[in-house]
């Protein structure tokens, strides 16, 4: 009996993951990895090489590793990004932040803004967020994002209404963006209408890069904050669609922070 093929967007999910990895321990042995994915010796070639031309990673004789830009600012970029981010946020306001990682330096920084409600599907905001009001969206739990999807959370979505919305994207690619799984695209599409203005944050590794599902355009947000090191094509195609954006700075050749 053969083995049913992996969907597309469990494929990027996993390449995710092995992008994650490489990143976290700047380089890593293409064995260990494919134990560690528990995928063949192949089937990480063929991950490792579809990254490496993505220009995500190096790969190298036995083994990959991350590219500059991937290290060592990597961490000091998504601190500059909560920073500004934080700096939208006013006291007393009702601000929906998803469940991004990118987006966690931002919620670490509200501890100093009074009376905020918080809404979230992110069980990780939630237990950072002790500092405001939480209203946990539920739904459909998935460990791997340690977060909530599917019909319940848009439901709720639609029955709230916040002042504020903060989004990242796993993948943006002149102006479209794209997640890997239907749920978190159609919870990102939910979130637009539940806000009065909403942020996207996004680092510059996620532009040049597409998944399965599309989900919306830049366009749709009305700020967008990334760093300096975004191609020059993508911050163009953000201005001529009419969004606002900052762009933080981020010292390529500043110190490393500990992730």
């Amino acid at each position: 009996m053969s083995k049913t093929r992996p969907t597309d967007a469990v494929v990027e999910q996993r390449r995710q993951g092995i992008l994650d990895y490489v990143v976290e321990h700047r380089e890593a042995r293409i064995d260990d990895l494919t134990s560690r994915f528990g995928v063949s010796l192949m089937t990480m070639h063929r991950d490792l090489d579809d990254l490496a031309e993505r220009r995500l990673l190096r790969k190298q004789r036995g083994k990959v590793s991350a590219l500059a830009t991937e290290t060592g600012t990597s961490q000091q970029e998504i601190e500059a990004l909560g920073e500004a981010a934080a700096r939208q946020v006013r006291p007393g306001q009702t601000v929906f932040i998803d469940d991004s990682t990118t987006l966690l330096p931002l919620v670490r920084r509200l501890i100093d803004v009074d009376g905020l409600t918080i809404l979230t599907n992110s069980l990780q905001v939630a237990r950072l967020a002790t500092h405001a009001d939480v209203v946990l969206l539920g739904g459909r739990y998935t460990a791997e994002f340690d977060s909530c999807a599917g019909p319940d959370v848009l439901e709720a979505l639609d029955r709230t209404r916040a002042d504020l919305a903060f989004v990242s994207v796993t993948a943006v690619a002149v102006g479209r963006l794209f997640h890997p799984v239907r749920d978190y695209a159609e919870l990102k599409k939910a979130a637009l209408r539940t806000a009065n203005r909403n942020v996207l944050v996004v680092d510059h590794t996620k532009f040049g890069r597409t998944a399965t599902y599309a989900h919306g355009l830049v366009e749709d947000y009305d700020l967008l904050i990334t760093s300096e090191a975004t191609p020059t094509e993508e911050v163009e195609a953000a201005l001529n669609a009419g969004t606002a954006i900052e762009l933080v700075e981020c010292d390529p050749e500043g110190p490393e922070y500990d992730i």
